[in-house]
């Protein structure tokens, strides 16, 4: 009884990761323990059921997680007889697009698997789906057009990412298409610590058009530069060289990477889906925006979200979503860099009004950022550390500020154990000030006793502090020391003090 025991709490903790980023991995894992308390009958398959549910969901909507599985493992073994659609209207209906389409459509039951199964276990994701597609695929079709590429294939941003700009990969693809650093780099799109240009739509949308373009001219055909897109032209190029020289995708389709097999098809599901939605009954939602509602404006000076938020009144969440680019929410200005702004049009004379008030608040939030003391500035000299009780390698690593792998250096260490008393040898690049220390301030600390305010999904300091009279972001970041929008989350205590 213990050992089921433990195993249900370890698989709470699973279930907790999920919405703290949990990997593919973790989430396969999560899985088999699941079908290892059915088996001692702990879970009942209805419970069971409601859990994979909740999984899933967590996958496809937290904007936390990763990136989203969009097409369906062991699509072989699930049962779709009850999607009513039948192989001669799915047929007809195959054949009328691909007579608008360079793409190769022609039914085949392992399509006809994959759109049921679309319809079966990913209904529920497509209302959201379409409302970002609203917003996404006007802007994709620009681009499209501009490079000659058929106008279809924007619904491979919605294979690779389902339309999530932040979406990461397990091996660190990121954004709408799915850009590995190096192939980003390749295609002109620049990483740094504030920007991802992976993430931003626009240009990552050029840079896959640049790239399908290529893959184009290697293959001439549409249907293997998609496939070439997700594994590569090499392995293209061998499953060619393996079927005996077919160039049909369904004919080299034996010959390729497990994950293109299904690539192509979910392109094909997609498209189709989109394509006779009406008919399927899939409506989308309200979107958030249309893409010709905004506009962009350049930045003169380093803001936050949180700070335009404040002074223009947009909301966060809408600032936040057209400019997904920006990794930290933050806008830096670097001369030479011209960085801008994606705001509602509604909202550009406002911006425009009280932008220097916008640049004001700026200064003075940096102006009230602690500021390193000068016998602090300077820490190049070796220290002696002695472990203490309950000290250990990555404690002390991150009291210096300083990696593990650089104190087992420094110390000749062949393991990660300590002993009580031990001497270390450290070249700190922080010093952690003794909790004895009083910060200095001239401010006078607020009176009474704070509310507890504990932050929900959507919050941002800007929503929070309108829920509150008279309470400003800068009132609510020195009451807790935040300076960061990103250091709140979810369950973060806030204090805040009623004038």
């Amino acid at each position: 009884m213990m050992m089921k025991k433990t195993i249900l709490l370890w698989f709470l903790c699973v279930s907790c990761a999920i919405v703290a980023q949990t990997s593919k991995d973790s989430l396969l894992v999560a899985k088999d323990s699941i079908k290892e308390l059915v088996e001692e009958d702990l879970f009942s398959d209805l419970d069971v059921a409601l859990i994979d549910s909740l999984v899933l969901d967590a996958r496809f909507n937290s904007p936390l997680y990763d990136t989203v599985q969009y097409f369906i493992k062991d699509i072989d073994k699930k049962d779709v007889s009850s999607i009513a659609l039948t192989a001669d209207v799915l047929k007809e209906r195959l054949a009328l697009i691909d007579a608008t389409t360079p793409f190769h459509i022609a039914y085949n039951p392992a399509l006809e698997k994959v759109i049921k199964s679309y319809l079966k276990y990913r209904r529920k994701y497509y209302p959201n789906l379409m409302a970002k597609a609203a917003y996404y695929f006007p802007m994709f079709e620009k681009y499209l057009d501009q490079y000659d590429i058929p106008l279809e294939m924007k619904y491979l941003a919605i294979v690779e990412s389902a339309l999530n700009p932040k979406a990461r990969s397990r091996v660190g693809a990121t954004g709408l298409w799915q850009f590995m650093y190096q192939t980003g780099k390749q295609y002109k799109l620049k990483v740094s610590s504030y920007v991802d240009e992976r993430q931003d739509p626009i240009k990552s949308t050029i840079a896959a058009c640049e790239y399908l373009s290529n893959l184009y001219t290697i293959f001439g055909d549409w249907d293997l530069a998609l496939a070439a897109y997700n594994s590569g032209p090499g392995n293209v190029s061998k499953a060619i060289r393996r079927s005996g020289g077919y160039k049909n995708y369904w004919n080299i389709r034996p010959f390729l990477p497990r994950e293109t097999a299904g690539y192509v098809p979910a392109f094909y599901a997609t498209m189709y889906l989109f394509t006779y939605a009406k008919e399927h009954n899939l409506v989308s939602n309200a979107p958030k925006i249309h893409h010709f509602e905004t506009d962009t404006i350049h930045i003169k000076r380093t803001v936050s979200f949180d700070q335009i938020a404040e002074k223009t009144g947009i909301d966060s969440e809408i600032i936040s979503f057209l400019n997904p680019s920006y990794k930290l929410d933050i806008i830096p200005f670097i001369e030479n860099r011209n960085y801008t702004i994606t705001i509602p049009k509604v909202s550009t004379v406002g911006f425009l009004k009280v932008e220097k008030e916008l640049y004001s608040l700026a200064d003075e939030d940096d102006a009230k950022r602690e500021k390193p003391l000068p016998r602090y500035f300077e820490m190049d000299k070796r220290i002696r550390y002695r472990v203490r009780n309950g000290d250990y390698l990555g404690k002390i690593a991150n009291r210096f500020g300083v990696r593990v792998s650089q104190i087992k250096k420094w110390n000749g260490l062949r393991s990660n154990r300590l002993r009580i008393g031990q001497r270390l040898s450290i070249y700190p690049k922080r010093i952690r000030i003794p909790k004895s220390s009083k910060k200095i301030t001239s401010k006078k600390a607020p009176k009474g006793s704070p509310i507890i305010y504990v932050v929900k999904k959507g919050d941002s300091l800007w929503t929070i502090a309108k829920k509150f009279k008279s309470v400003s972001i800068n009132q609510i970041k020195e009451w807790n020391n935040i300076w960061s929008a990103k250091s709140i989350k979810p369950g973060t205590k806030l204090k805040i003090f009623k004038s």
